[in-house]
């Protein structure tokens, strides 16, 4: 379920999680054992300090960052078997989020770096993996419904904040509804046109 609004200075968006796996050891090549949290928030992410690996999210080359980023979420899809308790199709690791590891509630901001799809790194802290961890956070009850986090982007700087605001469930899962709020910019406008005697103005498919 995904509720929101947009507006010219930032957003707003409230999302449901669905469930977690907490606590998950994987084997990853070249790493060994690795224990990662799995959540939802929108998409499925792989959760894990990025100090397992001797790393920081903040100070440490992006391409060390992706390559251990894409070993977990490569070990967690061959090794993990993750539902989706009313759309199947959203049933996948979307990507591994590498964290400072600085769960606990803090007014300090807490940094990660999100490796998503095919090995892109997202330039904010992300929405739905902001979502994804504050729900994890409050599942091992380190924040409360109500209290605000700051979230850092590790290879940006830039900054979300979220919030647990309510207990709900989805199916047979526990979820809560998070707030997460940022800041964004336009950087352009475009204009389509539909031109009455196109012939192919609704669109085609080709096999």
């Amino acid at each position: 379920m995904l509720t929101g609004k947009q507006e010219a200075c930032g957003f707003i968006v409230c999302l449901r999680l669905l469930f977690e796996q907490v606590d998950v050891t994987v084997s990853v090549p070249g790493h060994g054992d690795v224990v990662v949290d799995i959540s939802y928030g929108g998409a499925f992410y792989a959760f894990v300090s990025a100090e397992r690996f001797g790393l920081d999210v903040r100070t440490s080359r992006t391409r060390d960052l992706v390559d251990v980023a894409t070993a977990v979420t490569n070990a967690v899809k061959s090794q993990v078997q993750l539902h989706h308790p009313s759309s199947p199709d959203l049933a996948f690791l979307y990507g591994t989020i590498l964290t400072d590891g600085k769960d606990a509630f803090s007014e300090e901001p807490t940094a990660n770096v999100c490796v998503f799809a095919d090995a892109q790194v997202d330039r904010s802290p992300t929405g739905s993996g902001v979502t994804a961890r504050i729900a994890l956070q409050y599942h091992r009850g380190l924040i409360q419904l109500g209290q605000s986090r700051v979230f850092q982007s590790g290879a940006t700087g830039s900054l979300f904040t979220g919030k647990a605001v309510q207990e709900a469930s989805c199916g047979e899962f526990k979820s809560v509804v998070v707030e997460v709020a940022g800041r964004a910019h336009y950087t352009g406008i475009s204009s389509f046109v539909q031109e009455g005697d196109d012939n192919l103005s609704g669109g085609f498919l080709l096999k």
